[in-house]
């Protein structure tokens, strides 16, 4: 299969320019909230007001979060040298686990204002988050980044790396969409169809997408200016998932030994 090229910009106009990648976030925060209106239908100890301020919160800090995250976890080094390089939003650099402990944030301060529980919050969250994390991936093979290794597999794309190097790589910016993204989203939209203790979702979504993650990365190339942390093979991308996994693995345990239901 080969990679077909597509401009990263959809509109230049001058001053301002509209990137895919910035369009696939738009698509996502859509995607979340479409699906929190379907689930308002079934849970009624939520509101419309409330669900357009979580949103609200929840963007600033999955947006801030990623920012933030990707330059101390992948770019520290320069991140110190330049603080405002925070703001080159256009020149790229997002971090998952970055945006996701943004929205954790994001979460407390709204729990603070509607007297939810934080885990009432982020069980309601987590179903909604799978698809946005879809078309963020979808971005990322649009923009040529986060290339699987190079290989021989038939299960591989011809295609160009960020320094227009053509090679057949993994598409794993593909298997994250589909495993991160569609896989997840359906565990959780058919387990959350009943009432379910609570913290169980948030547990299945930590351990499924750390594991998902997790694995992924075997065939992803990490990210040039760290390379292998530990043991040849380790990833920072795996290390920062390791814990999502086992405190998913503990919550989901702890839940189901205790009374309470979502």
């Amino acid at each position: 299969m080969k990679y077909t090229v597509i401009d990263p910009v959809i509109l230049d106009l001058g001053v301002v320019q509209v990137h895919w990648y910035g369009v696939m976030y738009l698509l996502a925060f859509i995607s979340v909230y479409l699906l929190a209106s379907v689930r308002l239908k079934t849970n009624t100890g939520w509101t419309r007001k409330q669900i357009e301020d979580l949103i609200f919160y929840g963007a600033l800090g999955a947006v801030l979060g990623g920012r933030l995250g990707y330059l101390i976890f992948y770019n520290l080094s320069s991140f110190a040298s330049n603080p405002l390089t925070f703001f080159d939003f256009q020149g790229g650099g997002m971090s998952f686990h970055g945006g996701f402990i943004g929205v954790l944030v994001a979460a407390l301060i709204f729990n603070r204002k509607s007297q939810k529980t934080f885990f009432e919050t982020m069980d309601f969250v987590a179903p909604l988050v799978p698809l946005g994390l879809a078309f963020g991936r979808i971005g990322n093979y649009i923009n040529a980044e986060l290339w699987g290794k190079v290989t021989t597999s038939v299960f591989g794309v011809y295609g160009p790396d960020q320094s227009g190097e053509w090679a057949v790589r993994y598409p794993s910016q593909l298997y994250e969409g589909f495993l991160e993204g569609i896989v997840l989203f359906i565990v959780l939209w058919v387990y959350t169809k009943k009432p379910r203790p609570l913290m169980t979702t948030s547990a299945i979504f930590l351990t499924l997408y750390g594991f998902f993650r997790f694995i992924i990365e075997f065939v992803r190339v990490p990210d040039a200016q760290l390379g292998y942390l530990a043991f040849g093979w380790l990833t920072m991308g795996q290390l920062l998932s390791l814990p999502m996994i086992i405190i998913g693995a503990y919550l989901f345990y702890k839940a189901n030994n205790t009374n309470k239901t979502a």
